[in-house]
């Protein structure tokens, strides 16, 4: 009997059958507190192409630093009808946007360390990715950024990739685009984690 190579197997494109009504992309209700922002970009592949059918995911605190999960059990505001989570599907250029609140700084995942900085966690879907990518979002002004134990593991010259870029003529908007791979020395590429 001979052996034959079949196609290699990924995941997708069925990110979207079936699923389209859990996407959220605006988390702003009419009770929740701080200042709406708008989160927008886009996810290409290595070569610099859209990628159609990606999907991306937010979760995040809300404005006080509040996380909508039962294993918050500090004293601070929560909000009804903010879930801090929200998801959709990239487009055919690979845009995707959010309009959410900019979140506040939560504990560090290390007993005793400073709050982290501001920041939205994401996780990457795509065709082709036998697993889902993590990453985050950081804001420009930079607040906390120096303690933030997570942003500190990231080499210097790779943070910019973590850090959204206020879109100028539109206050309070930001783009943050997923490169899903960079050149060969990873230069380019969001920077992604492995928790």
């Amino acid at each position: 009997m001979s052996l034959l190579t079949t196609g290699s197997q990924t995941i997708g494109p069925y990110l979207h059958i079936g699923t389209d009504w859990l996407n959220t992309p605006n988390l702003v209700g009419d009770k929740v507190t701080g200042t709406p922002i708008t989160i927008e970009g886009r996810m290409i592949d290595g070569n610099g192409a859209p990628v159609g059918d990606g999907l991306v995911e937010i979760w995040q605190a809300n404005a006080h630093g509040k996380l909508a999960h039962s294993e918050d059990q500090r004293d601070l505001p929560t909000e009804p009808g903010f879930r801090g989570w929200g998801r959709v599907p990239t487009d055919e250029n690979g845009r995707f946007q959010f309009t959410t609140v900019k979140p506040g700084r939560v504990p560090s995942p290390v007993p005793g360390a400073a709050l982290q900085a501001a920041h939205i966690a994401v996780t990457i879907f795509g065709r082709g990715l036998t697993k889902q990518l993590v990453s985050r979002i950081y804001f420009p002004d930079g607040e906390g950024h120096a303690e933030d134990f997570v942003l500190k593991q990231v080499p210097e010259q790779r943070r910019a990739t973590l850090v959204a870029r206020a879109i100028a003529g539109r206050p309070n908007a930001y783009e943050w685009n997923i490169v899903l791979q960079g050149d060969a020395s990873g230069q380019g590429e969001t920077v992604f984690f492995d928790f």
